[in-house]
């Protein structure tokens, strides 16, 4: 079995083995994975974060042996907090990377992949925050545009925002909103929820097809269009800028 490391700031995780294929993820700057089939210069990855499959382009990512991945795995706590830095190497090539970043073996403003040493000036997350902060994290997102499959600053779906947001904080999410309203404790009213819990919706088959982060006051913010707060009532959401509801409240979770 291969392993492997994103070092760029953010790569397609596609449907099939072609480029032209949908995007169904991204694997972001410093998150590691499993190989587990190649077919050309494409390899099928299960992301070690939410256990994500699909395929990556060979050169576009890093490939590792059993014991450098397992010693970034061990190491590989610190998430970066800023919406978006730069690193430099010991050449000093500067790199962008952005909110949600992995920074392994990160120790005095410096971190490393391999032999290659990064220097870095910004701000981080470490270990498991408070859930009030998780409000504060999501307004860093606002007016990111809505893209399939997205998981940065630059482009983020709806729950993609909502993972994102949680790791940023220390806490696992699933990569899907059907997969993430199976975690988590039910809520049976808006009254009782707190900010940071999550909200799900629905379409006429009964399918989970959005998610949101409910914030104080019965607003709520998610990713349509672009990342907005929008109001959440016992029906849905209620879009403040056309005056109607959008999408139908299915089920709310607590998962913190």
């Amino acid at each position: 079995m291969n392993f492997g490391i994103c070092t760029l700031n953010a790569i397609p995780v596609r449907k099939e083995a072609n480029e032209k294929s949908e995007m169904v993820s991204q694997i972001l700057f410093g998150e590691t994975f499993i190989i587990t089939d190649s077919e050309n210069q494409w390899v099928k990855i299960i992301l070690d974060f939410d256990q994500y499959e699909g395929w990556v382009c060979l050169n576009q990512i890093k490939t590792l042996n059993e014991s450098d991945y397992n010693d970034i795995k061990i190491n590989n706590s610190i998430i970066l907090s800023d919406l978006i830095t730069f690193i430099s190497n010991k050449d000093n090539s500067l790199q962008t990377i952005s909110l949600g970043a992995s920074l392994p073996f990160f120790e005095n403003s410096s971190f490393k992949i391999l032999d290659q040493n990064y220097d870095f000036d910004g701000m981080i997350n470490q270990g498991i925050a408070a859930k009030e902060k998780l409000a504060n994290t999501a307004h860093l997102y606002l007016n990111t545009p809505y893209l399939w499959g997205g998981r940065t600053p630059f482009g983020i779906d709806c729950s993609g925002f909502t993972q994102m947001v949680y790791k940023i904080n220390g806490y696992s999410l699933f990569r899907d909103a059907y997969q993430q309203a199976k975690q988590g404790e039910v809520l049976s009213f808006i009254e009782e929820s707190e900010p940071g819990d999550l909200a799900f919706f629905d379409n006429e088959e009964g399918e989970i097809i959005h998610v949101g982060i409910i914030l104080a006051n019965n607003y709520i913010i998610h990713c349509d269009g672009k990342v907005r707060i929008d109001r959440l009532d016992h029906s849905g959401i209620y879009n403040v800028d056309t005056k109607r509801h959008t999408h139908k409240l299915r089920i709310m979770k607590q998962i913190i």
